[in-house]
């Protein structure tokens, strides 16, 4: 919504409350309530009366404490229901891609491993054997790596056991990897938050790759952006890495995720490579 379209400006000063009680760790009297919104208690109480009449808010009668109500509950619901994790990211990936200048893609957990279902091309040519359906290698690949990394260890150990998964890309280079190096890898994509290739499993080209969780806090998909070493930045704190990491984060808030419900998978220790 365009900030010159009229609207009604005491839903929105009550849209402070929802979202202070949405923030917070539980239920809340009146005045921390009005304090983390932003206005006093006397403002904050005919909103939370209207709230608690349609179901938005309840308040305990025994401690005074208010809460999200039931229709919030049914509306949070409903909201995850309907949410296509790769439509929310869709938009977002487009508008990086304009602000970056590289390929971006999205792939997601298939059958056969890391799958990339929506691709962007951008203004940097790569000459690459990816395309929508194309499956990257769980380990050789910086999109593989991120799953590898975020998503449970049992489902990693049983797929690298089972050898389903059979890559279109990056295989070769992730069959030479130690188990020290894909177990240094999967830390450092924990750690940073985002997962690298330069120059490998595809000679001159790099690509960073960064996960997107869902309000459980499981990953639910990874964007990668990916370009010609000659125009891409492959510093951790360039603005290819930064503008990935900000564009991940937005599509995962979108989604309903808080950071502190983010789960690490990965490699499990003595599992099989």
């Amino acid at each position: 919504m365009t900030s010159d379209q009229r609207g009604i400006q005491s839903v929105e000063v009550g849209g402070q409350l929802l979202r202070a009680l949405a923030d917070g760790d539980g239920p809340m009297m009146l005045r921390d309530l009005a304090r983390n919104a932003g206005m006093s208690a006397a403002k904050a109480h005919p909103y939370l009366v209207s709230f608690m009449r349609i179901g938005l808010v309840e308040q305990d009668k025994a401690s005074g404490r208010y809460e999200l109500g039931s229709l919030a509950l049914q509306i949070g619901l409903a909201s995850m229901r309907r949410l296509d994790p790769v439509r929310v990211a869709a938009g977002l990936v487009a508008e990086l891609v304009d602000r970056i200048g590289q390929t971006a893609a999205l792939a997601v957990w298939g059958n056969h491993g890391p799958t990339v279902v929506r691709i962007e091309e951008g203004a940097s040519a790569i000459h690459v054997n990816m395309r929508v359906g194309s499956v990257m290698s769980l380990l050789g690949t910086a999109t593989g790596r991120v799953f590898a990394a975020f998503l449970p260890p049992k489902l990693i150990e049983t797929f690298l056991d089972s050898g389903v998964g059979r890559a279109s890309v990056g295989d070769d280079a992730a069959g030479r990897m130690t188990r020290l190096q894909v177990e240094a890898a999967v830390t450092e994509v924990r750690e940073r938050g985002l997962a690298r290739a330069v120059g490998s499993p595809i000679p001159g080209v790099n690509a960073f790759s960064a996960p997107v969780f869902d309000q459980a806090g499981s990953i639910a998909l990874a964007i990668t952006a990916i370009g010609p070493a000659g125009t891409f930045d492959a510093g951790w704190d360039g603005p290819i890495a930064q503008d990935l990491l900000a564009c991940a984060r937005t599509v995962s808030a979108r989604l309903g995720h808080s950071p502190r419900a983010s789960r690490q998978g990965g490699v499990p220790q003595g599992g099989p490579i």
